[in-house]
């Protein structure tokens, strides 16, 4: 028997997600991954690693706590959002439940899920990105977590407020409910945090990885009531932040290091702004999709030719043909002016 067969059959079957760095490419321009294109400056300020760190920061959940609107015990500090996911998939998913998602959006809830064993349900989203409301509750049963992520990934949509709350009314004692709000810094005024009081079942994903231009860090959060964060306490690593991201996770989030990141996400606005003008005017672009968030999602006439040509000019984009009801469709993250330039410029003579 060979060491592959020796694992666990759902790993066997398993299809690892495509993350940028896995997928690869040579170039100098990367707009695939939705990173902030320049880092910030960083001053390491802790030198003993010696002794293993805080298992919960107290600089680092306070100060996101502050930032965000809520207490402390409503913090919980994990590797990534991507850790997130999978915490709460761990914590709350027996053998025999289902995880359900809404596709097309961010690849890694089922991967997650069939990681973890567990079954998937999948309710596409409407032609307008939208959730199918009528077909989730009608797929409930057996259900146990439910991913939205909003602004979705690779969309750029928001999710209608009001179809996220009554998405918590139908869930109410039996799943709980995860808006991951990875791109919320471009869209503030549409963040869920608000509705923790009034729904012990949610929880919400953040990160410093986009606006705070510190996707290197691996530095996420789940934000919810007491209750559910005390649960997930129960099944995180003993020590999951290494001391030099609390430094860095820390100095971000003082008053100097907000300030910083909401001048990053007006330049990356202003950009966007820019970029979507810029495609307006090339004939092959068939549809600019409304974005909240810091990327572009574009249909060309042929997408697969236009990232293909791109790629080779070493401008690398996400493409997205391959997803549900994408075809021909292209992600750009906004990169600098100069890099816009050169990639609007290189679509153009496609």
């Amino acid at each position: 028997m060979t060491i592959s067969q020796l694992s666990r059959k759902n790993i066997q079957a398993l299809t690892p997600y495509q993350s940028a760095r896995r997928l690869g490419g040579s170039g100098d321009v990367w707009l695939n991954a939705n990173e902030y294109p320049t880092s910030p400056a960083i001053d390491m300020q802790l030198s003993a690693f010696n002794r293993y760190p805080e298992a919960q920061p107290e600089s680092v959940v306070k100060g996101y706590a502050a930032y965000a609107g809520v207490k402390p015990e409503q913090v919980i500090t994990t590797r990534g959002g991507d850790e997130s996911i999978e915490l709460i998939i761990r914590a709350f998913c027996e053998p025999t439940d289902s995880v359900l998602y809404c596709p097309p959006t961010y690849g890694m809830y089922s991967v997650s899920a069939e990681t973890c064993g567990i079954a998937l349900k999948t309710v596409p989203l409407t032609a307008d990105f939208q959730l199918n409301l009528p077909e989730i509750e009608r797929n409930l049963d057996g259900v146990k977590v439910v991913f939205v992520c909003s602004p979705n990934n690779p969309t750029g949509t928001l999710v209608k407020r009001s179809d996220l709350l009554k998405l918590l009314q139908i869930t109410a004692g039996k799943a709980i409910v995860v808006v991951d709000e990875a791109y919320i810094e471009f869209c503030p005024q549409a963040t869920m945090v608000n509705e923790l009081p009034n729904y012990p079942h949610l929880a919400i994903i953040r990160t410093l990885s986009k606006a705070f231009a510190l996707a290197g860090l691996r530095c996420g959060f789940t934000l919810a009531n007491e209750e559910l964060i005390g649960v997930l306490q129960k099944v995180i690593a003993p020590y999951p932040q290494p001391t030099p991201v609390t430094d860095i996770a820390t100095q971000a989030l003082t008053t100097q290091g907000l300030s910083e990141m909401q001048q990053r996400v007006a330049d990356v606005l202003e950009n966007r702004t820019w970029l979507i003008e810029q495609l307006k005017q090339i004939p092959s672009v068939i549809e600019i999709f409304d974005t909240e968030t810091n990327y572009v999602l574009v249909k060309f006439q042929d997408g697969q030719k236009v990232f293909k040509a791109l790629w080779e000019k070493g401008i690398i984009l996400r493409d997205q043909h391959k997803a549900l009801g994408l075809q021909n469709c292209v992600r750009i993250t906004v990169g600098t002016r100069e890099e816009l330039e050169r990639t609007v410029e290189a679509i153009g003579g496609v």
